[in-house]
């Protein structure tokens, strides 16, 4: 019985029309159309669901957009290419960031985004020293748009200390062969004892007469997008950076120090350029020398994407000074703080707090960190250390604290 029931079936399975190749494609063919009719049809759902719910969706380094969404009480929703699941951005210690060593200064000495001034404004907390330049929307986000040889003067509340660092990004324009340099000094006269912070579409560094250190990054790496220009200054000793490559490390380069920093900005009606947020602060103690002083230590080199958890590569060098702190300090334990500043609802500020500190300390463990050494605790906005009615306060607000155990 078993035997006649065998050949049966592998009669039927020789009977059986096998799929021609032809067949087989139309199939495969159906099966995509339908994926991405699917596909289409989740993505209107997700805006009917934004829509229904007042999510503002805002790109993943658009914190000016996702402020002003919290400001407002609605939910932020964060996407972009350069979100990192998209992009494949390197994580903190991979890759370019492996090397890389800017830790921004702790005391923010000023900080502007451009959202307190009208588009079509120049921001009245700059100051204007030649050209043609405003606020603009652009991509999404504002920014300071100059169409001519335009030079600002950043104010600041005293003489830049001795340890500071500065940040901004600044786009180059789409046509290479129109641009010119963008030029930072710390003195109000340019002269050949203070040398000068200098970048292009293809290299930066400092110059000065008779002196240069400069380094080329590449003629396409940044074509038609946002450099990132980094300067950290210890006294004398002074690095610049485009994005994740350092250009510049010179222990002797006297930039000088004053009460403000000028920035000249080259551009066309034709090319226009268009600056970043800017920040500057003081920088502050070692990590551990801050730890052993009082026992707790605020840390703004932890940086995240927006309304996200997710910590950017710049974040490298802060990480690793941790992990080496730990390392060498066996008995020390620590207890890690999200803070937020008041934008937005307590919720969820209290919310992401949480998920950030609980980041930190999941990347520490994931370094060889005893998870035994480490708590995590989101406080959100509840215990800021500024005003949140000035941006520089809000800065100093969005930290990271350890503390010891």
């Amino acid at each position: 019985m078993k035997t006649c029931l065998c050949f049966a079936a592998a009669a039927l399975l020789i009977a059986a029309p096998t799929a021609s190749p032809a067949q087989g494609w139309k199939d495969r063919l159906k099966e995509k159309v339908k994926e991405r009719v699917e596909t289409r049809t989740d993505q209107a759902m997700d805006k009917g669901v934004d829509k229904a719910e007042e999510v503002i969706t805002c790109q993943v380094r658009d914190r000016a957009c996702a402020d002003k969404a919290r400001a407002a009480g609605k939910k932020v929703r964060i996407e972009g290419e350069n979100d990192a699941a998209a992009s494949g951005r390197s994580t903190p210690g991979e890759g370019a960031w492996l090397n890389y060593d800017f830790v921004p200064g702790e005391k923010v000495l000023f900080y502007e985004d451009y959202t307190k001034d009208e588009v079509g404004n120049f921001p009245q907390r700059l100051e204007l020293v030649s050209g043609n330049m405003e606020i603009a929307e652009w991509r999404g986000s504002r920014y300071l748009r100059s169409t001519g040889a335009g030079e600002i003067a950043i104010p600041l509340p005293d003489v830049l200390p001795p340890r500071f660092t500065l940040e901004m990004d600044v786009y180059h324009g789409a046509r290479r062969n129109t641009w010119g340099e963008v030029t930072v000094r710390f003195t109000e006269r340019p002269s050949a004892q203070n040398p000068v912070v200098q970048v292009n579409w293809t290299k930066g560094g400092i110059l000065a007469m008779g002196h240069e250190s400069m380094t080329d990054v590449g003629q396409e790496k940044f074509a038609d997008q946002f450099v990132p220009i980094r300067v950290m200054a210890d006294g004398k000793y002074v690095k610049v950076y485009m994005g994740d490559k350092r250009v510049a490390n010179v222990p002797n380069a006297d930039l000088g120090r004053a009460n403000k920093i000028w920035v000249r900005v080259p551009a066309s009606d034709e090319s226009p350029a268009y600056v970043g947020a800017i920040r500057v602060a003081a920088g502050g103690k070692k990590i551990y020398d801050a730890i052993a002083s009082t026992g707790r230590v605020a840390t703004h080199g932890i940086l995240f994407d927006v309304s996200s958890d997710v910590i950017r590569p710049e974040s490298t060098p802060t990480l690793k000074e941790i992990v080496t702190m730990l390392q060498e300090h066996g008995d020390l334990s620590l207890t890690i703080e999200g803070h937020t500043d008041g934008v937005g609802s307590a919720s969820a500020n209290l919310a992401l707090s949480e998920q950030r500190a609980v980041a930190v300390r999941d990347y520490l463990v994931s370094k060889g960190i005893d998870a035994a050494r480490l708590d995590a605790k989101g406080l959100g906005s509840t215990k800021p250390i500024a005003s949140n009615s000035t941006a520089e306060g809000r800065q100093q607000n969005r930290r990271v604290e350890l503390v010891k155990r």
